[in-house]
């Protein structure tokens, strides 16, 4: 990984799951405090946003995080509320460049699927996803999660259908686009991930569905490429 300077920088890309809304703590602040607690070095979270969308006007506003103590320069990220692959592949090349980032964490798809794009064109703004961030950062590492278990997959079988094939895309193109230079890994599509548990309406996570995505990013940073150490959720909710 080439950095500019000793500090290792990630950036959290994603739809309404990533960005979240008022009164959220999000799997972002649960990564950020993860990292915090293992990675021996200094780093640094980067993006061009960092507020919370705000139910009540429709839009990225708020930044009343659960977490008072989560500061604001941690809370940057390149995430939006109906917001997916095909927004974000414009968009990262320029975050990237100038957040200097050097990993993406990156849960996107679900959004695509349910109002933009059906599978196959989904996986195709995934490559172009790639080829700007590349051209933004030829060194920079890129972790995938798949599109997770949500109510609308759980009782519509079309849907479902798309669902499991952009998943299936998604782990090809994993498979032909990562390189020594520019490795791209697949996170886990949790297992133990219940919609009645770990969401509070179906598709968004509560603090449990919080901390199993944090904890899929950290598995596959801590067992690919040896940075941090395997996800423990800190005290507190």
């Amino acid at each position: 990984m080439i950095r500019d300077d000793d500090r290792m920088r990630f950036m959290f890309v994603g739809d309404s799951m990533t960005i979240g809304r008022a009164g959220d703590y999000t799997w972002r602040y649960r990564m950020w405090q993860h990292l915090t607690a293992t990675l021996d070095g200094p780093f640094e979270i980067v993006g061009p946003r960092t507020a919370l969308y705000e139910t009540s006007t429709g839009a990225a506003t708020s930044h009343a995080y659960a977490a008072p103590g989560f500061p604001a320069d941690a809370r940057r990220h390149l995430a939006g509320w109906g917001e997916g692959w095909q927004h974000m592949a414009p968009l990262i090349g320029p975050a990237a460049h100038e957040g200097r980032a050097d990993v993406l964490l990156v849960s996107l798809g679900l959004i695509d699927l349910g109002f933009y794009t059906k599978a196959d064109q989904t996986a195709a703004n995934v490559r172009l996803f790639v080829d700007a961030a590349r051209r933004a950062r030829p060194g920079i590492r890129m972790v995938f999660l798949p599109v997770i278990p949500n109510v609308r997959a759980q009782d519509d079988p079309p849907f479902a259908a798309e669902v499991t094939r952009f998943n299936e895309l998604l782990a090809k193109a994993v498979a032909d686009l990562t390189t020594d230079a520019s490795p791209v890994l697949l996170a886990a599509r949790p297992d133990a991930y219940e919609i009645a548990h770990d969401t509070y309406d179906g598709t968004h996570p509560n603090a449990s569905g919080e901390h199993r995505l944090a904890g899929e990013f950290a598995a596959v940073l801590h067992q690919a490429w040896g940075i941090g150490a395997p996800y423990r959720p800190a005290d507190g909710p």
